[in-house]
């Protein structure tokens, strides 16, 4: 079995060779809200390998000065969908309301919460940090 998701209008699929739905992280840095045009970012990190996406997609780089994030639209109906990193070679950060079932998605971690929107309660019992998480707390945020 495989979690399945895709673009607004349909012409881009994804597939994540995966049984379970993934564990997911909410990012409330200006730039998700910004790129996502709403109060934070919800993404799941998967193993590159382990997506597979047809359809018509253009790529967008973005290079800052220590890294470069590919990021993936749908040609159409222009759908952020998911993005690689060179500071995280093999992994694919899919956007969740990408995948099907995407209400069924357990939050496992909020990142930046410094700037969150203070309408945005956090559920205290779930890790948060106000800048980046340390990366090991962040891997086992998201393994609980």
């Amino acid at each position: 079995m495989a979690i399945t998701g895709g673009c607004r209008c349909g012409a881009v699929q994804l597939e994540i060779a995966r049984d379970d739905l993934p564990p997911v992280y909410a990012c409330h840095c200006h730039i998700c809200q910004r790129a996502s045009g709403s109060a934070f970012s919800l993404q799941a990190l998967v193993p590159e390998e382990t997506l597979s996406v047809t359809g018509p997609i253009v790529v967008h780089e973005i290079t800052t000065e220590d890294r470069t994030s590919t990021q993936r639209f749908c040609v159409t109906c222009h759908s952020r969908l998911y993005n690689t990193n060179t500071r995280r070679p093999g992994i694919a950060v899919v956007r969740a309301g990408t995948l099907d079932r995407s209400e069924e998605l357990d939050c496992c971690a909020h990142i930046y919460t410094n700037y969150r929107q203070r309408w945005v309660p956090l559920p205290a019992e779930v890790p948060q940090w106000g800048e980046g998480a340390p990366m090991a707390d962040f891997v086992a945020a998201l393994m609980r």
